[in-house]
């Protein structure tokens, strides 16, 4: 066993915190206890009406925790007597338990992961060239649990496709404005650096993020009913200039905490070859677009597509800074 101090366990949760969470919810939170490690989750940070029955809640806890278990990996460490918590009941604080761990040491550090770069890249991609459909070949070799799609037409339908699903959701008010409610879109927004979807990571200049919150809200419904809704939310040209489309699936019925440490994973194996992902959750969030995915791309009988990504390499600078919570909040 190792000896968890409140230093160590503050610079575990430090890189713990960089692991994905959806709309950048962050609802992982940590309290030691003895020689023990508890995670917890806040369910004021969930997103119910886009994910009411918290699969994706549950996926974050899941990534945070691998997240905690590469910072192990890279100081000689790893986790030990894992336990998944069945009672989805809030303990102290109102947290709910997620799972508690030990720490035990390993013979040797493991090769640290490209933990500091990784960030969803939500604007265009480069041409694609030799290099890129080399490592693109290397990622669908070493993940089986990643189906990719390089073939360019059938890229452009997924575009549409992803386009048609975005739209079913933004037409549900009560979808649209929670999403609002993660959205920064202001650099004024007192949580701008701290948690949601600001405008810098979403490729947004100050005219468009202003733009987007009126389409967003105020505008949406009378603009949807002039056909004008349809072509401003539209993500077909980020989407056909992706060098593939990533089918991430995982075993049906998979507890979706395990699910987010393979998703964390699979991202990371994107980010050692260079390459940059966006998920584009709507196609697995809608039952249709699902669905058609897995028939027209052979994902088996047993596989739940658990997320979709475009990966390519970035036409542009990827931005150094990430919102992320101080590590004080998320030590309890």
């Amino acid at each position: 066993m190792i000896d968890l101090s409140t230093d160590l366990v503050k610079e575990l949760v430090a890189e713990a915190r960089l692991s994905p969470s959806v709309h950048n919810v962050q609802p992982s939170r940590w309290r030691l206890a003895g020689d023990r490690l508890l995670l917890l989750g806040d369910p004021s940070r969930a997103i119910p009406i886009a994910d009411p029955a918290g699969r994706d809640w549950r996926l974050s806890h899941g990534a945070h925790l691998e997240g905690l278990s590469l910072a192990l990996a890279a100081r000689g460490a790893r986790l030990a007597e894992l336990h998944l918590e069945t009672t989805a009941q809030p303990a102290s604080g109102g947290l709910v338990p997620i799972a508690t761990c030990t720490v035990a040491a390993e013979a040797a550090a493991s090769p640290r992961e490209p933990i500091d770069g990784r960030m969803s890249w939500r604007g265009a991609f480069k041409p694609i060239d030799a290099a890129a459909r080399a490592d693109v070949t290397q990622l669908a070799a070493e993940r089986d649990d990643c189906t990719l799609v390089t073939d360019r037409a059938s890229i452009a339908g997924i575009a549409q496709l992803a386009d048609r699903a975005a739209l079913f959701f933004l037409r549900d008010d009560r979808h649209r404005a929670e999403l609002l409610e993660w959205l920064r879109l202001a650099r004024s927004h007192p949580r701008y650096r701290l948690d949601g979807l600001n405008a810098e990571a979403m490729q947004l200049s100050p005219v468009e993020a202003w733009g987007a919150g009126l389409v967003l809200g105020p505008l949406f419904r009378p603009l949807d009913r002039i056909g004008l809704a349809a072509p401003l939310v539209r993500e077909t040209a980020k989407t056909v200039s992706a060098a593939a489309i990533v089918l991430f699936h995982r075993p049906a019925g998979e507890d979706a905490f395990h699910s987010g440490r393979a998703f964390y994973r699979a991202w990371l194996a994107m980010e050692r070859r260079g390459l940059k992902g966006c998920p584009m959750s709507v196609l697995a969030d809608w039952d249709e677009s699902r669905a058609a995915l897995a028939r027209r791309y052979a994902v088996p009988a047993d596989r739940h597509i658990v997320s979709v990504f475009r990966i390519g390499w970035p036409d542009g600078a990827p931005s150094a800074q990430r919102a992320r919570l101080p590590v004080e909040q998320l030590i309890v």
